[in-house]
């Protein structure tokens, strides 16, 4: 689920209240599993292992170290990256490899930048990188300007503008932008690169380059009203984190003005520290008031312009969801219904004229999801449209100027984005899924003759997951690829032959995943992973963890070993971990997604079990009277429901930061799946843990970040506060100061350690 946010004490909530764990119409084996059947002597034996998690968390997954925001410079002459300093060190800095020599090398640092000074963080920056699940610190972003001669580093507080090939010869030299107006956000390079553009306290502001000297293009800040960043739906939700766009000629630049006023405002209090100020944000509550988004257009240059509002139908299309701006075609802004089942896709032909035609509408009786930034505008005439309005898959169509369309891509593809278009060779590139749950990168014509016709590009015969990163020209490009066996790669490709490889400096983990990837057959089909201890005995009964989400826009089985890392470790205290894609997760149709529609727990619950009982068939050393499960934030929410409403299936929970009570969720993505509350009370009641609270049977442990702003504390609160006043027994284990992302290794370790204890102590006889 989307991101983190409050600090609080809950004495209460380590209480316990006196109820049997007995459950009616189980077997005797599974109504003997509560806390009061065990005894110190009856302890199971310690953990083993413990070292992997210790490093596992060091390391943040053994990713440390791993290339990361890669661009291919203009021409395909280099390729930019980042990488940590160390397989433990958060500290990044910028490396380019060089395609004529096949070497690579430091290109700047931190220290070169700040010459040994402390780097330090706004509160927006933190949020920001929350918001973008980042934990980097030193040269946690770049932009490379559109010609690649330019890096523009944000570090610090400060703008620094470094000449690419000077610093690639070995000569450092740095322009320092202007830093008056507060700590910059979101700074980006104009298409032609003599300007760059950033945020300062809720204002818009532009620096010319060969002056050296920054103008407010926007209108100054009042209180709740600020220009130029996304609002918190648009970041969480939409997959939409940028609040400006540089026209493709660098003359001009949109802007939203984003008002929050009248919004309720959520606080997030340190516990630890009652004398520090709360912080606080404006929360747009499900049913609630969400911010009020207005688009306007200013001239970059001349500061006497006023800005100019593009102004569409905002009472019924309230959300601003997409705007792109590419030198193919006009301004485009797609805007979303309240209820998310309409959306119109308009065209600014004059941006400063203000006005807007219609170029595209969707309707869909359960709602439209949002895909990649579309449209592709394209040089030839028309554009492509990704759309699962007209099926059960998604589809890239071509719609021409004429007003004829073709469609280019359609099951089995499983589209997931375009991330290049070459009009020289005809081809749209795509990412998708079409080896299910493996990824591949493919090419298909833009204006097929007899049906799409599929190629991939040097994508392995194996499954895997692979993605790519292309230049403009798309002569080079860098595949990244995950296996269920071996390691991660990041290969430079030209003409689908491997030029080079970006290295890895990760430490390797010190366990390797047994997984087995399997469909289960049957009506549904369910993809499933079993991973077994590694010194599994097949002469033995296994009791079983199910890892899982279970909700929208995740999927946990994938053909990726290192997604199943931490399964292995827990595999190997005892157990057979088992992970299922049931309806409601992606890469599976409309359909399939679509199921939970008005019911966010009752189809994936029933899916879950159902796949578990096909897996008890198919593998006897699995033992069903021993069930435990484990998820965060949907999962988490999904993993509370099944103790409460499937305990026939289910002996024990762990609910890592759930969501309790959707009224308490923001609006654009419970909305999407439940309604809108006042016309949907038994939506909500139904997917509402409170209601079931009293029918709590089997342990339960509860974890919640205290500083949790996407999923707010408040969530276990109610929770804990309904099992509470039932007289239910449970454990809940509060993390100060953490947010909805625990990656802090001194909360890592021990908190897998407790949960693995927890299923030792209820699973293990």
């Amino acid at each position: 689920m989307p991101s983190t946010r409050l600090p609080f004490l809950l004495a209460a909530a380590l209480l316990a209240g006196a109820c049997s764990l007995q459950r009616a119409g189980t077997a005797p084996s599974r109504g003997t599993a509560g806390p009061d059947a065990r005894t110190a002597s009856a302890q199971p034996p310690a953990l083993t292992n413990v070292e992997f998690l210790e490093a596992y968390a060091a390391t943040n997954r053994f990713r440390l170290g791993q290339p990361t925001a890669i661009k291919v410079a203009p021409g395909g002459d280099a390729v930019l990256f980042l990488r940590a300093q160390g397989p433990r060190s958060f500290v990044q800095d910028l490396w380019t490899f060089d395609i004529a020599t096949g070497r690579e090398r430091v290109l700047l640092t931190a220290d070169q930048i700040l010459r040994g000074a402390e780097e330090r963080l706004s509160a927006d920056e933190l949020a920001r990188r929350e918001r973008a699940r980042s934990a980097s610190r030193g040269i946690a972003a770049y932009d490379l300007s559109k010609d690649g001669k330019r890096i523009l580093v944000p570090l610090s507080g400060r703008l620094y503008v470094i000449d690419r090939e000077q610093a690639t010869s070995g000569t450092l030299a740095l322009q320092e932008l202007p830093a008056e107006g507060g700590f910059p956000i979101d700074a980006r390079f104009s298409p032609d690169g003599t300007m760059v553009a950033c945020v300062r306290d809720g204002a818009l502001y532009v620096i010319d380059l060969s002056m050296n000297a920054q103008r407010r293009v926007s209108p100054a800040p009042e209180p709740g009203v600020s220009y130029g960043e996304a609002e918190f739906v648009a970041q969480e939700e939409m997959d939409r984190s940028k609040g400006y766009w540089w026209s493709p000629d660098s003359a001009r630049i949109v802007f939203q003005r984003t008002d929050t006023n009248g919004m309720e405002v959520f606080s997030i209090a340190d516990a630890f520290d009652p004398a520090k100020p709360a912080q606080t944000w404006p929360y747009p509550r499900a049913g609630g008031k969400n911010a009020d988004v207005t688009l306007w257009v200013a001239d970059a240059r001349d500061a006497g312009a006023p800005p100019v509002e593009i102004a569409w139908d905002r009472t019924t299309y309230p959300y601003l969801a997409r705007v792109v701006w590419s030198r193919h075609g006009p301004l485009s802004i797609l805007v979303q219904a309240r209820d998310q089942r309409e959306q119109v896709l308009y065209a600014a032909d004059e941006p400063r004229g203000g006005w807007l035609r219609e170029i595209l509408r969707e309707r869909d009786d359960a709602w439209i999801n949002l895909a990649g930034e579309f449209p592709e505008w394209l040089e030839r005439g028309g554009f492509l449209w990704m759309t699962e309005q007209e099926g059960d898959a998604w589809r890239v169509v071509h719609h021409k100027p004429d007003g004829s369309r073709t469609v280019i891509a359609d099951a089995p593809l499983v589209v997931q984005d375009v991330i290049g278009v070459d009009e020289q060779r005809g081809v749209a590139i795509l990412n998708d899924a079409y080896h299910n749950p493996g990824t591949s990168v493919v090419a298909v014509p833009i204006d097929p003759a007899s049906g799409p016709e599929m190629f991939e590009p040097g994508c392995i015969g194996e499954a895997g997951q692979v993605s790519a990163v292309i230049d403009d020209g798309l002569s080079t490009w860098v595949r990244t690829t995950n296996r269920l066996q071996g390691d991660p790669a990041w290969e430079v490709m030209r003409a689908d032959r491997v030029v080079g490889t970006l290295n890895s400096i990760a430490d390797r983990p010190t366990l390797a995943p047994r997984v087995e990837v399997v469909s289960l057959g049957g009506e549904r089909d369910f993809k499933a992973a079993v991973i077994r201890p590694t010194d599994f005995d097949a002469s033995e009964r296994y009791p079983v963890l199910n890892f899982v989400y279970g909700g929208p826009h995740s999927n946990q089985v994938n053909a990726n070993a290192r997604a199943y890392l931490l399964h292995q470790w827990y595999a190997d205290q005892g157990f057979i971990v088992v992970t299922i894609d049931g309806r409601g997760t992606p890469r599976r149709g409309r359909a399939w997604e679509r199921s939970v529609r008005g019911d966010l727990i009752g189809p994936p619950l029933q899916d879950q079990c159902e796949a578990m009982a096909q897996l008890f068939a198919r593998y006897p050393e699995m033992d069903a009277s021993r069930v435990g499960v484990y998820g965060w934030s949907f999962g988490g929410y999904f993993s509370a429901m099944a103790a409460m409403r499937r305990p026939d299936v289910f002996d024990c929970a762990v609910a890592g930061a759930p969501v309790a009570d959707w009224i308490d969720y923001d609006t654009h993505y419970t909305e999407r799946y439940l309604g809108i509350p006042d016309r949907a009370r038994d939506a909500y009641a139904v997917s509402n843990v409170l209601t079931y609270c009293k029918d709590l049977s089997v342990p339960l442990m509860v974890v919640h970040g205290t500083a949790d702003d996407n999923v707010y504390p408040v969530h276990s609160l109610k929770l804990t506060d309904a099992l509470f006043k039932a007289g239910k027994r449970f454990e809940f284990v509060p993390l100060a100061g953490q947010t909805h992302a625990v990656s802090r290794p001194e909360f890592v370790v021990p908190l897998h350690k407790r949960i693995a204890a927890f299923f030792r102590l209820h699973l293990t006889r």
